[in-house]
């Protein structure tokens, strides 16, 4: 039997299945949040913090030529030095825009005088709480789960503290790769799920054939959560946020060592050169814990499909335990 799992986030948004594809900067262009959104979710645009306004504008113009929904992702600890970056994603008129990785307050009053919901990533009762606070329409529960930056809780129990605080509709992240994965949060209380990890081996994403094919020959127990590509780029995250990332070369070297990376030219340089080339031994490739899932390369709307219809079996499988 055919349906639709109708939850406070699709009828906000207009979906047809609660699915919201994750954000992730350099792997979620426009193609990707098209293909999200064409099959029924949320396509996410992710912004790191090296891109650019002209950026923001091309990808946005991919899903919203088709009159598809779409959301972008910006980190709040870029926006402070770059403000043009909020600017140019108020100009593309998307539907939602998460802020995540830092304060949400100071953007979500120009997203909202513009007629757009703002979402935020939380990953403890303080980030809840501020979230709050700042007036944020969707609340993330991602948990350490997750793939790239992240927190230290787990999904499970992170979701429902958050559910418990929250008056909003919230979404689960962190873990959730399959069906039966979407429809254990939808029954926690889940308005929807957030999604990276299956989406990494789309042919439609920003990434290489090559990160592809290692994100489908990598299992769940290959990642490893660390600050060492961070510190090795010299990047700004703040440090309670490492990132999830496939274990490789270089981490098992200097995860745990990052002390000693920082004082390391030539180690550094080499993470960056990687990065550059495409030397999957050396650059991050950020996956979450579910990654042991994601066996094929496949399409974004065949994964965000096949989602929704084991998430319907499972719930219809979970109701008959009531009888």
């Amino acid at each position: 039997m055919g349906g639709v799992i109708q939850t406070p986030l699709t009828r906000r948004f207009d979906l047809r299945t609660p699915v919201v594809g994750a954000p992730m900067a350099g792997v979620a262009g426009g193609a990707l949040a098209r293909a999200v959104s064409a099959a029924g979710g949320l396509g996410m645009i992710g912004v790191g913090n090296a891109a650019t306004p002209e950026f923001v504008a091309e990808q946005a113009a991919l899903p919203a030529a088709d009159e598809l929904p779409f959301g972008v992702g910006l980190m709040a600890w870029v926006l402070a030095d770059h403000p043009e970056l909020l600017e140019a994603t108020i100009a593309a008129r998307p539907s939602l825009v998460s802020i995540s990785f830092g304060d949400p307050a100071p953007f979500t009053g120009p997203l909202h005088e513009a007629g757009i919901a703002v979402a935020t990533q939380v990953n403890t009762v303080a980030d809840v709480e501020r979230a709050l606070a700042a007036g944020v329409d969707v609340l993330v529960a991602q948990g350490t789960e997750a793939g790239g930056h992240t927190g230290h809780r787990a999904t499970l129990p992170l979701l429902q503290e958050v559910l418990a605080l929250a008056d909003r509709p919230v979404l689960a992240a962190g873990g959730i790769a399959t069906g039966r994965g979407m429809a254990a949060a939808l029954a926690a209380g889940a308005a929807g799920v957030w999604i990276g990890t299956p989406l990494l081996a789309c042919p439609e994403a920003l990434n290489s054939p090559a990160a592809r094919a290692r994100a489908c020959a990598a299992a769940g127990e290959d990642t490893v959560l660390t600050r060492a590509f961070d510190v090795a780029q010299g990047l700004a995250w703040p440090e309670r946020w490492p990132g999830r990332a496939l274990v490789n070369d270089f981490s098992r070297t200097w995860h745990g060592r990052e002390g000693a990376l920082a004082g390391d030219a030539a180690a550094r340089a080499r993470v960056v050169e990687a990065r550059a080339t495409g030397d999957l031994d050396a650059a991050p490739l950020y996956a979450g814990e579910a990654i042991g899932l994601v066996t094929a390369e496949r399409s974004a709307g065949d994964t965000v499909r096949e989602m929704d219809a084991e998430a319907q079996r499972a719930l219809r499988a979970a109701a008959s335990l009531l009888d």
